[in-house]
C-alpha cells in the first residue's frame, strides 16, 4: 500500500486533513489474519469503509469484531495484511494515519473522578491540543451532544447514554474523518441507543465523517446501510444491506443473517 503525497495547505479542509484524504477510502482491511496461538481470530479479511458513510460490522459475540479494532487502532500489531486510513499505512505511517481517527471502544475508558470537561480538556492534550483551542471545541462538542449544561459534573454522576455521548465527543475533539465504535449502545436502555445512533447519523450526512459501527443489534442496521457480515473471523458477505437479504432470498435481515451464519458453521468458509 503506498503512501499519499502530503497535502498543501490550499487543500486542507476544516478538520485540517486535505483533499485527498476525500478521494481515498476512510478505512481499507486488505487480506488482515491474526492468530491467538493456534486460535485464528481473523482469516483474511478485506473491506473497505468509504469517506462520509455508515458501514455496520455484523457479527455475533466472539466474531472477531473486537480483534479487528485492536489491529486498527494499533493496541496489537498486524500479523499479516495490511490496514490503511485514508491511504496511509498503519504499520509504515501510523501518526498520520491515526491522527485521522477516532474510536469509542466497547468498555468505557472515561475517568469517573474528572468533570466532563476535564476528561476532554486532558485527551486533546494528549493530542497536543492548546488550552484555548481545546475549551473551544469541548464547548462545541459538548453543546452538539446535548451536555452544555452539565460541563462540570464528575463523569460518575452521568447517565449510561450521557457516559458514551461524552466518549463521542472526546473521540471527536481532534477532528477525525474516520470514527470506529465497538459496540457503542451495549447496556443502554432503547432512548440512549437510539439517541447515539442517530446523533452518529447526522455527523455522517452532516459532516462526512466515516463510520465504522460494530455490533450484533440488527435494529441498529438500516436497509441502505453498507454492510460487513463477519462470523468466527471470516466474512461471509459484504454489500447494501438491501443486497444482502435478496441475495439470500430472504424476507429481512434477520433470515438473512441466521442463514449466512448458519451455512458459514456448517462449511468452516465463507459464504458468498
Amino acid at each position: 500500500m503506498t503512501e499519499p503525497d502530503p497535502s498543501t495547505a490550499a487543500d486542507k479542509d476544516a478538520t485540517g486533513h486535505g483533499e485527498t484524504d476525500r478521494r481515498r477510502p476512510a478505512l481499507a482491511i486488505d487480506r488482515v489474519s491474526h492468530s491467538y496461538g493456534a486460535r485464528r481470530a481473523l482469516d483474511d479479511v478485506s473491506f473497505t469503509v468509504a469517506p462520509g458513510s455508515f458501514t455496520a460490522l455484523l457479527g455475533l459475540n466472539g466474531a472477531g469484531k473486537s480483534t479487528l479494532f485492536s489491529l486498527v487502532t494499533r493496541l496489537f500489531g498486524v500479523q499479516a495484511g495490511h490496514i490503511g486510513i485514508f491511504g496511509y499505512d498503519i504499520g509504515r505511517d501510523p501518526g498520520e494515519a491515526l491522527r485521522r481517527m477516532g474510536v469509542v471502544f466497547q468498555p468505557r475508558t472515561l475517568d469517573l473522578d474528572l468533570s466532563v470537561t476535564q476528561n476532554l480538556q486532558y485527551h486533546a492534550a494528549l493530542h497536543g491540543i492548546g488550552g484555548r483551542d481545546a475549551r473551544a471545541r469541548a464547548g462545541e462538542l459538548l453543546s452538539r451532544i446535548g451536555l452544555a449544561d452539565r460541563p462540570d459534573i464528575k463523569v460518575r454522576d452521568l447517565s449510561g447514554g450521557q457516559m458514551r455521548r461524552l466518549e463521542i465527543a472526546r473521540a471527536l475533539l481532534h477532528r477525525p474523518r474516520l470514527l470506529l465504535l465497538d459496540e457503542p449502545t451495549v447496556g443502554l436502555d432503547v432512548k440512549a441507543r437510539a439517541d447515539i445512533l442517530g446523533h452518529v447519523r447526522r455527523m455522517v450526512t452532516g459532516q462526512g465523517i466515516g463510520v465504522l459501527w460494530a455490533t450484533h443489534l440488527l435494529d441498529e442496521i438500516f436497509p441502505s446501510d453498507h454492510l460487513v457480515v463477519l462470523h468466527q473471523g471470516r466474512i461471509l458477505a459484504q454489500g447494501e444491506v438491501s443486497r444482502i437479504v435478496a441475495e439470500a432470498k430472504a424476507d429481512n435481515l434477520n433470515s438473512a443473517f441466521m442463514q449466512l451464519t448458519a451455512a458459514g458453521t456448517a462449511t468452516g468458509s465463507p459464504v458468498s
